[in-house]
Order: C-alpha cells, then structure tokens, then sequence
C-alpha cells in the first residue's frame, strides 16, 4: 500500500485538523522512487512539537477505515446500534492510495498498482472507486458487485500506541466489540463461525504482548527473529500456559430477553434451554435452578476438528479438565515437535495462531453490558479505556501463565513480566510487524520509541526495515510519530513530515527544508524541534549567570575556569569560552550545522 493524498471536507474538520486541510504523501519523484524500489521499506516519520497534531493524521485514517468496514464491508453481521443512521467523524473526507493487485488480475507485463479513491460527502455514504479500473484484466462489474473489495482495501489496519491515545483506540475499540458480538451472535443461534476476527482493524495494546511474542517465537526462522536477537537478546521459548474458562454463569433475565420472541409464541423455556447444545441447567439441594453457557461451544469442536481449541489441545504437550471450575488447561513444553505440531494446526503461519488467540482474548469481553456496548458503538468520547471492565484473572475467558523464555547471558530461564517497559515496547513494536510482514496493511504507530534508550532509537528505523522488508507482492505502508531526532535522521526527507499548530489551533504538515538522511541530532533538534539549546534548561541558565557576572570583563580567564569546572563539554560552553576571550560580553547563539 502506498498512501497518496488526503482531504478534509467535514464542515468541522476532524479533531485539529480544518476543513479543507489536504496533504500529498508523495510527488511523481518520490512516488517513482518508492515504486521502483519497494523492497527498501520506510515509514512516514510525523515530528512535531507536542500537542502539534501529529497523531491527528493517525486517528483520521484509522477513523475513514472504520467507515469503510462498517458501512461498506461488513453485510454478514452488524450490532444493532451500528446499523443505525450514525454519522461517524469525519463526515466528509478524500483519500487515494496505490495497492498491488492480486495476479490473476494483471495482464502481461501491464500495472500491479490499483489506484483506488474513497470519498464521502456529509449525509452521504462512504464510496469508492478503482480509478485505474481499465488497466487491469478486470470483468468490469462494480467493485462491491465484482468482489474487487478485497483487495482493494488493506489487508489491516494495525494500530499500536504507547502511551494513551485514546483517539486513535477509539475505532479499534468498536471493531473489537464488533468481533465479539459477532462470537456472541453466532453461539446463541448456533451458527457456524469462521475461527478468526472478520475485520481489517487490529489495535495490539499491551494485552496482547504475550500472544505478539509467543506466535514469533513458535513460528519464525531465526533470520527474520534477528532484530529481537540484537537488542534484547530472546532466545528460544521454553514453556507457557494457556487457561481457558469454559463456562459461565447465565441468569433467568438473560434467557428471557434473548428468548423474549420465542416465548411469546407459547415457548417454554425449559424446553429453549434444552434444545441450545451450549446451555446447561443445574439444579441445587435446595431445588433452585441455575444455568450455565459453554462460552466455548463454536470454537472448541471435535478431536480432529480444525476449530482453535482442538487445534491447541493437539499442540499441547499436556492438557486437562479442572472439573470443578470447568476449566481447560493447556501445557506447552516447548521443544521442536511442539513448533511442528502449531504449524501443523495453524496453516504454517503465526498470523493464523495470534488470530485464533485473537478470538479468545475478546471473549474477555463478556461482562460488558449491552447498554455499555452500544454507548460505546456511538461514542466518540476521549475515555474509551475506562469504560471497558479489567477482570480479575479468575473471571477471564482466557489467559497465560507461565510464560517462560531464555534469554542472552540470563542462565535461569526468565518470565515476560521482568522485563522493562522498553523491552517490552521493543518486542511488542517488532513483534507487531514480524506478524504482519506478509499482508498488505496500513501501520499507525504513534510513539512506539518513547522508553526506548538512545541506542535503541537510533536502531529503530533499521529494526523496522529487517521486520517489513517489502516483497514483489506484498508491500506495506507505515506512519509513527515521535519526538525522536534519530528516526528522522534515518530518513529521507520526502519521509519526514513536520508538524506545526498555529494560534488557532489548526494543523498544517511540511516537509523539512533540509536533508534530514544523516543528518546531526543538533541540527534536527533546532531546525524541526525548534529547540536552539543543545544542553538543558538549568544547565543554560547557570551558564547564563556566569555570563553576567561583572568579572567577566575584569578577569576574563578566571570566569572561563569557572564554566569549565561548572559545566560539562557542550557546544553552548565552548562557544561562551570563545566570546569571553575574544572579548565579547556574551556568549553568540548556536546556530544549526
């Protein structure tokens, strides 16, 4: 995928960005560049003060891809508060972008590229078209009719923030409330259900950390594990626990509000309830009846059956009932038969596994009231996180346990949980990008580097190209924001976009007017941070105070000695060294190399 333009036409803008803000993601030159050299990944890096904007870019496309899932995509299954008449911001927008298409679609030596544009005008739907339509070896239907859809839109949108982006979660929120009504729906009509989230958006938080790096290490080679070899030094995974909760209580309330309709035609529910294959009715000493639903009917199928937990039962080295919870707990020693038997069970693919282990982490949603839910579906409220319940681990559907791995120069095998934040932020940011290296998606990373160390930023963009190397049909699209001067130094400048916010509030994206490839730390912090200092605060104002002592005309090299025993090696220090001999009251001003 290769973003081109984008376009605000909402009479209020979305967020800081104006009605009318449009902004190029390439030029005929660097659009060449990047076509006819797609194997050298590199991410659009947004910079910008705080508070600049930077992430607004990231929420609006996040935001116009969620309109597309839900009012173009989605036929099969809506909750019924998404198939109301909501107008989900930005009501009107434009936005083109390249895709590769599929093979059996491309003629002989002819465009790989689609060209495709989506639009929405306010109090219109979202549309869509292939503009370049005529190039390909296409039946001419319209798309929606023809089955191009699929291809024509990114395989997925992956969001990650570090810190707490609430906007940018927000449309990632509602999918996944999304998938797990569609789960629920499926279970009490007893339909089948296909084992995987159907939707393109997937927001990895820190809970899925675990699963990010467990589905790594069980299934890639060692030269794509590289860049979680070099910094942090994971080595092989030796033994986690999965424990999966298999039933849960379900009240008379429940029953009657989902059998409402069949009740009302003379029904029992006595009968209802024994005619479902997921519900069971237990009776105390006492004679009072209570009933339960096996949370897990749709997925857990037969022995042989390809349905997720018999795939993880048949790749676990041991695996039991705990009868008096009705709790499955899974054991994983892992050695290679282990590997063989996931890939055996998961197509080959670790994108396969963490979508499977996808569907059991959402089941954890299970105590998040209907009326919860559908305030969520309409909400565009800043506090998406703190509406969502966290379960005590006794009361989840899903968890691990036991999530031991070895680790460089570490002799005792060691638990996810003692590594730092900027390990983890390491494993999970690459992580994300290993799983999701074969498909053809859209990364919104927003500050992903923030507990990294200096060493650690540096190497990032360099970690990022090892992870989504691009292939002859695959190719991805990536923008991060950060406040990091070395991301931006490992770019070039046609993939820096600067951002700024005027009085008013309102955001504007430029392009450094400088070559940012390689270019010094200094000279990025002035010229797109706008920070001329190279040393702190504190630090600039004890040199300052120096400087404005009377002896510094009187005795010249006494105030020198002075600031160098003050003050450590900067440029700052030997510019006001060269000023005090030279004569001058004060030290110049650093200017950018």
């Amino acid at each position: 995928m290769k973003l081109l333009r984008l376009k605000i036409t909402d009479p209020a803008g979305f967020r800081s960005l104006p009605c009318g803000f449009e902004f190029h993601f390439q030029n005929a030159w660097s659009l060449h560049d990047d076509l006819t050299k797609s194997a050298d990944f590199a991410p659009f890096v947004c910079a910008g003060r705080n508070g600049s904007g930077k992430s607004n870019l990231l929420e609006v496309l996040a935001a116009i891809f969620f309109q597309l899932e839900i009012l173009r995509v989605r036929r099969s299954f809506l909750p019924e508060a998404l198939q109301e008449n909501i107008d989900f911001a930005p009501v009107g927008f434009e936005l083109d972008y390249l895709i590769r298409v599929p093979a059996d679609y491309t003629k002989p030596n002819g465009e790989i590229w689609a060209k495709v544009n989506v639009w929405k005008s306010p109090g219109e739907l979202v549309r869509l078209l292939w503009d370049n339509q005529d190039e390909f070896s296409t039946d001419g239907y319209e798309i929606f009719e023809g089955g191009h859809m699929d291809f024509l839109l990114p395989q997925y949108i992956v969001g990650y923030s570090s810190g707490e982006n609430e906007i940018l979660s927000l449309p990632f929120f509602k999918m996944r409330f999304v998938q797990f009504d569609e789960y629920w729906q499926s279970l009490w009509q007893q339909l089948p259900y296909p084992g995987r989230p159907d939707t393109r958006l997937a927001y990895l938080d820190s809970g899925f950390s675990q699963a990010i790096l467990l589905c790594n290490l069980l299934f890639q080679d060692e030269a794509i594990l590289q860049p979680f070899r070099e910094d942090i030094g994971i080595e092989e995974l030796k033994e986690f626990r999965i424990i999966i909760r298999r039933s849960i209580p379900i009240d008379t309330n429940q029953l009657l509000e989902f059998y409402a309709e069949d009740l009302s035609q003379g029904k029992s529910l006595n009968d209802l309830v024994k005619s479902h294959s997921a519900l069971t009715e237990e009776i105390d000493a006492n004679e009072n009846i209570s009933y339960k639903l096996n949370l897990l009917h749709q997925i857990q199928g037969k022995e042989d059956s390809p349905t997720i937990v018999s795939a993880l039962k048949r790749s676990a080295t041991l695996h039991y009932v705990d009868e008096e919870t009705d709790t499955l707990i899974l054991d994983y020693w892992v050695n290679d038969a282990t590997k063989k038997a996931f890939r055996a069970n998961f197509d080959n693919s670790p994108l396969a596994l963490f979508q499977a282990l996808q569907v059991l982490l959402n089941l954890n949603l299970y105590t998040v009231t209907n009326t919860l839910k559908s305030e969520l579906y309409k909400s565009n409220s800043h506090y998406v996180s703190e509406t969502i319940p966290i379960l005590a681990s006794d009361q989840r559907i899903m968890r691990f346990k036991h999530f031991y791995f070895k680790k460089k120069n570490v002799a005792k095998p060691m638990l996810l949980k003692e590594l730092s934040d900027g390990e983890h932020q390491l494993l999970h940011s690459l992580g994300l990008c290993l799983l999701f290296r074969n498909t053809n998606s859209l990364f919104l990373l927003d500050e992903p580097e923030t507990h990294f160390n200096p060493d650690w930023r540096a190497n990032f963009i360099t970690r990022l190209r090892q992870c989504l190397t691009n292939s002859k049909d695959k190719s991805q699209e990536m923008l991060i924001t950060t406040h990091t001067p070395f991301l931006i130094s490992d770019s070039k400048p046609d993939k820096v976009l600067v951002f700024n916010k005027d009085e008013r509030g309102k955001v504007s994206i430029s392009r450094p007017e400088y070559n940012t490839l390689g270019a010094s730390i200094n000279l990025i912090t002035m010229e797109t941070f706008d920070k001329q200092e190279t040393i702190g605060e504190y630090a600039k104002q004890q040199l300052d105070d120096l400087l404005s002592d009377p002896s510094a005309k009187t005795d010249p090299h006494g105030l020198v000695k002075r600031i160098i025993q003050t003050l450590g090696d900067s440029i700052e220090r030997t510019l006001a060294v060269q000023s005090i001999l030279a004569g001058k009251s004060s030290a110049p001003k650093v200017e950018p190399d």
